[in-house]
């Protein structure tokens, strides 16, 4: 039981960082919408970009780094769509939501918080 309660805390911390990152992002890239619009745009993005690698998955397809791209282009799809911007601020989003994610892990990282990732936001 701790063992599920301990993966629930760590998904839901998790989460609330990519939530930051993106908030953030969208914040240096246009006027960003709140914090919990933020943590769900995370929640969506996540659940887009797992769609995209699980599906290549099943249908056994092996394409290496191009599904990773591809899963990269729905998630940027997702920002877009959330944030009803071009593809090119959408991308702005994710760059800046990438530099924030690494900069928060960081920053726990020296406070020795390392069980966490950045859900929500690609390649960290």
């Amino acid at each position: 039981m701790a063992t599920t309660v301990s993966s629930v805390i760590v998904f839901v911390v998790s989460l609330l960082v990519g939530g930051v990152a993106i908030h953030l992002g969208a914040t240096f890239a246009l006027k960003g919408k709140d914090y919990t619009y933020a943590v769900v745009t995370a929640l969506l993005g996540s659940l887009a970009w797992t769609g995209v690698e699980v599906a290549f998955s099943l249908a056994d397809v092996s394409l290496g780094s191009l599904a990773s791209v591809l899963a990269l282009v729905v998630w940027v799809g997702v920002v877009k769509w959330r944030y009803r911007a071009g593809w090119l601020r959408a991308g702005l989003i994710g760059v800046f939501a990438w530099i924030a994610a690494l900069l928060v892990l960081s920053l726990l990282s020296l406070l020795g918080v390392t069980a966490v990732d950045a859900y929500g936001v690609p390649g960290v």
